[in-house]
């Protein structure tokens, strides 16, 4: 929407304390009051377009270039797509737990890093504090401890992925049909050594989570808050899963719009839309339309879709996290938080049980069988669901990507949650910068990752429009 002269035009650039870059724009009337307030994706990035032509084999590490902090994601949904092409997408127990291990790994340093790093400084200091303080170096000088607890919990998922993956970023380890290498005895027991610290410190993080958002419950519930529908992967009895399940799609009040949906039949229940002053989409459940059918997804979702957790300290975290709202969905976006720590917390038990298990020294580790042409692999990423779509031709080469990334899937609530944000702290009174914070607070909240989320469909035309000074439209130009 173009300003006029009665309106008045605020723009937070960069967003900070999250991966990538976006920025915010804000409409006044002349009466001070939000008329709109949108969140801009500024950077493009053409990976379903860049890939086509290349080798199928290369794709798993080609496109987790998408991104540095959760590359694993797209390496394992990428993988698990090329599974499928090569007929070895029934992986044998040492791929199949070395790849959990990795996955484990990545949730663990990625909600570590968001939470420590990203988005303690708004709990711990507030929303208006200082932005001299309000960040991660303020962290470090008034509660160091916390600041290496963040820091080592971060270190170790990140010495997980590189015994899986080979690398800390952009690793190898999953390849068509399985893996690349298993874990030494010795990769194990160094990993082993520290466990049970970080189970100490997982449950602390928890609790801290929980204790803000329980004590700030009344300022928290209406911060950027509103139903919605919520979507996530599912095990097959229901339990939370991360790596592999059917689509579990449930409403604002708990009722399952879809449930244990194939995975490589997804398109046949979400759409996407494009909207033309963002180059991110917005996807939606077909069933519903784009007005209402948008969704969230991540922590949030997955802890609100989960019948349980298989893992006894994240399943009690769950129980109470369930409990605020009396086993209904949990629609308090600040909860996000909460639900991601009880997240970790599940990661650290599952690495746990993972390193016990001598399935993951096995030497059987690729399997093959018919080859497709086809394929969807799909995952559940830190920031929620991951979807890779591709199609390889007879020459093995990509013809056909699409990603639907989380942080696309949750581009409509952040929209939504910048925009009632706005209007509930920024209409009618002198902006400052604490109360700009409030709306960057809210976004943080998704923990999103812009550059993941910038792709092209078709092609990224120039447009150029012309208004007067009352903003009607004069005169338009698309290249």
């Amino acid at each position: 929407m173009p300003t006029t002269d009665k309106t008045k035009r605020i723009v937070i650039e960069p967003v900070t304390r999250v991966e990538g870059h976006g920025k915010v724009t804000i409409l006044l009337d002349e009466k001070s009051k939000v008329k709109q307030a949108r969140l801009h994706i500024v950077e493009f990035r053409g990976f379903e377009r860049f890939i086509q032509g290349r080798p199928f084999w290369e794709i798993p590490v080609m496109v987790q270039r998408l991104c540095g902090i959760c590359p694993v994601s797209h390496h394992l949904a990428a993988a698990k797509a090329m599974d499928r092409i090569v007929g070895g997408e029934n992986l044998t127990p040492t791929a199949e737990k070395m790849r959990l291990l990795m996955h484990h790994g990545q949730f663990l340093q990625s909600h570590a890093l968001h939470f420590f790093h990203l988005c303690s400084p708004d709990l711990l200091f507030g929303f208006d504090a200082d932005v001299a303080i309000r960040n991660v170096i303020g962290v470090a000088a008034k509660y160091p401890e916390l600041a290496v607890q963040g820091v080592m919990m971060r270190k170790y998922g990140q010495e997980v992925i590189k015994v899986t993956a080979g690398k800390k970023i952009h690793g190898t380890g999953a390849i068509p049909g399985g893996i690349n290498k298993n874990l030494s005895i010795a990769e194990r027991d160094e990993l082993l050594r520290d466990i049970d610290q970080m189970i100490e410190w997982g449950k602390s993080a928890v609790k801290i989570a929980k204790d803000y958002t329980v004590e700030n419950l009344e300022k928290l519930a209406p911060f950027g808050s509103f139903d919605s529908n919520h979507l996530s992967i599912i095990r097959s009895d229901g339990a939370y899963d991360i790596y592999d399940g059917g689509l579990r799609a449930i409403d604002f009040e708990g009722n399952k719009i879809f449930d244990h949906v194939d995975n490589q039949v997804y398109n046949d229940y979400i759409a996407e839309e494009v909207r033309p002053w963002s180059y991110m989409k917005f996807p939606f459940i077909k069933s519903i339309g784009p007005e209402n059918g948008w969704y969230r997804v991540g922590p949030l979702a997955r802890v609100n879709n989960a019948d349980y957790f298989d893992s006894p300290l994240a399943e009690a975290e769950r129980k109470e996290f369930m409990a605020v709202t009396n086993d209904k969905p949990n629609n308090i976006t600040m909860a996000y938080h909460w639900a991601r720590m009880i997240e970790m917390m599940h990661s650290i038990e599952k690495i746990k049980e993972l390193l016990n298990d001598t399935d993951l020294q096995g030497t059987d580790l690729v399997v093959k069988g018919d080859r497709r042409e086809e394929t969807v692999g799909i995952i559940e990423a830190p920031r929620g669901t991951l979807f890779h779509h591709y199609k390889v031709d007879k020459n093995d080469q990509i013809t056909m990507g699409n990603l639907i990334v989380s942080t696309t899937s949750n581009n409509e609530p952040m929209n939504r949650a910048v925009q009632k944000v706005a209007e509930d702290h920024l209409s009618g009174v002198e902006i400052t910068e604490g109360l700009l914070n409030h709306v960057e607070v809210a976004i943080r909240a998704y923990d999103p990752c812009l550059s993941c989320a910038t792709h092209a469909m078709g092609q990224m035309p120039l447009v150029v429009e012309l208004f007067d000074c009352e903003g009607n439209l004069l005169d338009k130009k698309q290249k």
